[in-house]
């Protein structure tokens, strides 16, 4: 038996799976910690993992729009979205995360700390106090320090020749300039815990014994073999704890669910887009609002539904159509269930993951600024031609097969 520590924040989709993967760690008899912000208490108390909240680090009490301390969806360009990260989780706060970790190793000596890929502060602590690291991330790869995978952020496929190839190593490194600027708080909280300055801040993730990323190999397109110290360990995807049951529209209509950020991004307009669509056609529609928004802020007619949650597990078995932002577990699991997408990225990871869906013609992708006539005629060819259903079981056949296989315990347990 050892102790895992787990740390994260409240910054949607890659809470459930890290605590899950927590979960299984227990479920193999180890004692386990996870540390994140109050309004995950009740995510981890329902997997029954012991929680311990934030107190000097930032935290948020509740997942509404108000609460969100990044507010991204403020941002107008890619480098004010990174300034924010720096800022406000990654190096800005890192002196105070590294203090609320190494406060509660006191309490609770782990032999290991599992992280979520961006607490710069959580990897000080591990290196100042000498204990075993490793990074979780739910997702692809999200920054430029991972060698031959394309360039996080604009959607890029796979380079296809020499020239490709030269142009994502560019953009990489413009990326991984960008990030520099977080350098001085980084090794402000270096010095606080006698740890030597750094003259790149992704030096800092050499610090990590393993980085996992919680996806499918079969839905990447990081290289194969990963190098080391990352390696893949399958998609951990369950339904939040706040959802609560909705049943879609009665009727033999096609089914079309639709599902935006858990997050707030701005969407309002978007999916009145997609509402205005779906009215227009011969379909049934479930739409999730998700928890920041009001389901009673929208109007639709009765063969589409508004809730503000439902469990996609039970709903996809019947769908016909999955129109989404495109965040990860809202890509992987319609296409688990051999549903198509339509895709109205909005930004974060979504472009990518959008691009990954529709190289597979499992996906058509529109802007998030479509207007109702362009995402009626995007559903509808979505509809009609089952090459998109085709690619999407077979895809998501292999997905499946990766959460199958999934094996972030075992890694962790090489640790140690």
């Amino acid at each position: 038996m050892a102790r895992f520590l787990f740390t994260t924040w409240e910054g949607g989709g890659h809470v459930q799976p890290l605590l899950m993967v927590a979960a299984d760690m227990i479920a193999r008899g180890h004692q386990v910690l996870a540390i994140s912000d109050p309004a995950n208490a009740a995510d981890a108390q329902a997997l029954g993992v012991p929680f311990r909240p934030w107190t000097t680090a930032p935290f948020q009490t509740g997942k509404t729009r108000e609460d969100d301390r990044l507010r991204d969806f403020e941002a107008d360009n890619p480098m004010a979205v990174i300034e924010r990260l720096l800022e406000r989780v990654m190096a800005g706060p890192a002196s105070a995360y590294a203090h609320d970790v190494l406060e509660a190793l006191d309490a609770f000596p782990a032999d290991v700390i599992v992280t979520q890929e961006l607490l710069l502060g959580v990897m000080v602590a591990a290196q100042a106090r000498g204990t075993k690291l490793a990074l979780l991330s739910a997702n692809i790869w999200s920054l430029p320090n991972l060698p031959g995978a394309p360039p996080f952020g604009a959607g890029m496929a796979p380079a296809a020749d020499d020239q490709e190839r030269a142009m994502h190593a560019m953009v990489a490194q413009m990326a991984r300039g960008l990030f520099q600027s977080g350098l001085p708080a980084l090794n402000a909280a270096r010095a606080e815990y006698d740890l030597a300055p750094l003259d790149d801040l992704f030096t800092q993730f050499d610090a990590a014994d393993a980085i996992l990323l919680a996806t499918s190999p079969a839905f990447d397109f990081a290289p194969d073999p990963l190098p080391a110290p990352f390696a893949h360990v399958g998609p951990y995807l369950a339904d939040p704890a706040w959802v609560e049951p909705a049943p879609p529209p009665e009727g033999d209509a096609p089914l079309v669910v639709v599902s935006f950020s858990s997050l707030y991004q701005a969407q309002e307009k978007t999916l009145r887009n997609v509402i205005a669509a779906l009215s227009a056609l011969p379909v049934r529609a479930l739409v999730t609002t998700g928890p920041t928004l009001d389901p009673a802020e929208f109007e639709a007619p009765p063969h589409v539904r508004i809730v503000r949650s439902a469990p996609h597990g039970a709903v996809l078995d019947q769908a016909a159509a999955f129109v989404t932002h495109a965040g990860h577990g809202s890509t992987l699991r319609p296409l688990m269930a051999g549903v198509p997408l339509l895709c109205l990225p909005m930004g974060r990871d979504q472009n990518d993951n959008a691009t990954r869906a529709a190289h597979r013609g499992a996906a058509i992708t529109v802007s998030p600024d479509a207007p109702p006539e362009k995402i009626g005629e995007a559903l509808t060819r979505l509809l009609d031609d089952p090459a998109y259903a085709e690619a999407a079981r077979a895809l998501g056949a292999k997905i499946a097969s990766d959460v199958a296989g999934r094996n972030a315990a075992q890694a962790l347990e090489a640790l140690l």
